[in-house]
């Protein structure tokens, strides 16, 4: 199996990859029309990316079977363009889980005691005690969790050993959700009475259509005058507009490692004014960037294509459709022989009724069978028993609705 590599990607995973059997072609600055033509012309098999665009056009330009997100969105990725060619796309969540929510702790320390501010100080040679000295703790303060993902759990997880209460609003428990059973939190109705019931309010949301702009000015107006905000997740799930109104008129103290502008490399200029004001600390989109993350996430990457390579089967695999047009199950136990299954699909095919999917279940000793064939339409009474009277191998066949 040939894998192409097309981002940054640590030598483990290279190896890893290696000694599972795979041909690794590691190009790691291939993007946009060198990416498409390195997939035409290597023939690949599958594709690794972080940050990486994949697009329909490299998608439909080479023999991919499978793409790898080696993260954990896949934003990125044009999953529709690779459903329409039933190309896996896979990814490694909760791999980066707990770099994300350890900085997403330290960005609330370095607010509420000024961290970033004191090193300034120190280094221009002020000593200013009685002013850094002013500072509230975090212990028993509260903690708003918009989003109780990987992340999100990691980071209650972090905030309750600190003291902190947790009121959570998650559409996973909104739809009926476990509540965690390692830490307490209390479930609020709405983001907006997390917002109000606050002392920090920390972002975990995936981008979704859904949650895109979902931090809006309507939800920032329910911060008290001076409550922290954190966002680690997305840029684009903020109204960043908003939020620089609400960090001055409210004196809000902002955390930033994502902004809805960020420059397309590793470097490059940054002119996001919200950057610039002296409550708003802000890291560079760092969060998933530790050994341990990326070590993680390498060893996730080696066990998808190995999978893949060794069962036909995908873990973590994000495009596959959550329910089929199937309307009806035909139930057919068989004779374990040659070609039976291929009379069953003749005759659907010359109905035009197309198989969804499929599964056929050997018993004992490999002499019998039962395969349910998922279908988009109903069979007539006459194209069953056409099915089963033009076979002596089919004990018997039924329909169930689906």
């Amino acid at each position: 199996m040939k894998v192409l590599v097309a981002d940054k990607f640590e030598k483990s995973g290279i190896d890893g990859l290696k000694a599972a059997g795979c041909e690794v072609l590691y190009q790691p600055d291939l993007k946009d029309a060198s990416l498409e033509q390195a997939l035409r012309e290597s023939g690949a098999d599958a594709l690794v990316v972080r940050s990486t665009a994949v697009t329909a056009a490299m998608l439909e330009a080479g023999s991919l079977a499978l793409v790898v997100r080696a993260g954990a969105g896949y934003n990125t990725i044009d999953t529709k363009a690779a459903s329409r060619r039933g190309v896996y796309v896979s990814n490694c969540p909760g791999k980066n889980a707990i770099a994300v929510a350890e900085l997403a702790i330290g960005l609330m320390l370095a607010l509420d005691r000024r961290i970033p501010d004191n090193v300034t100080s120190l280094r221009i040679g002020e000593w200013d005690k009685k002013e850094f000295s002013n500072a509230r703790g975090l212990y028993g303060r509260t903690l708003g969790l918009l989003g109780f993902g990987n992340i999100g759990h990691e980071v209650a997880r972090r905030a309750h050993a600190l003291g902190m209460s947790l009121l959570v609003w998650s559409r996973r428990f909104a739809e009926g959700g476990e509540l965690p059973h390692d830490v307490p939190i209390t479930v609020a109705k709405t983001a907006a009475d997390v917002a109000a019931g606050c002392d920090v309010l920390s972002v975990h949301l995936a981008l979704t259509p859904q949650t895109r702009g979902f931090v809006n000015a309507d939800l920032l107006a329910k911060l008290r005058p001076g409550a922290m905000f954190i966002n680690t997740a997305r840029g684009e799930v903020v109204d960043y507009k908003a939020l620089e109104a609400a960090a001055r008129e409210k004196d809000l103290r902002v955390g930033l490692d994502v902004y809805a502008s960020e420059p397309s490399g590793a470097t490059g200029e940054f002119t996001d004014p919200i950057a610039k004001l002296p409550n708003v600390y802000g890291t560079h989109h760092i969060g998933a960037s530790t050994d341990q993350a990326q070590e993680a996430i390498a060893a996730e990457t080696v066990r998808i294509v190995r999978c893949y390579m060794e069962t036909g089967k995908v873990p973590n695999v994000v495009n596959l459709c959550a329910r089929t047009p199937a309307t009806c199950s035909l139930i057919v136990r068989h004779h374990d022989r040659p070609g039976v299954l291929a009379h069953v699909f003749e005759q659907l095919r010359s109905a035009n009724i197309n198989v969804q999917e499929t599964e056929n279940i050997i018993f004992e000793g490999a002499e019998a069978a039962v395969a349910r064939i998922n279908l988009d339409a109903e069979p007539s009474s006459a194209l069953l028993r056409s099915i089963q009277q033009g076979s002596d191998a089919i004990f018997d066949l039924h329909l169930v609705r689906i």
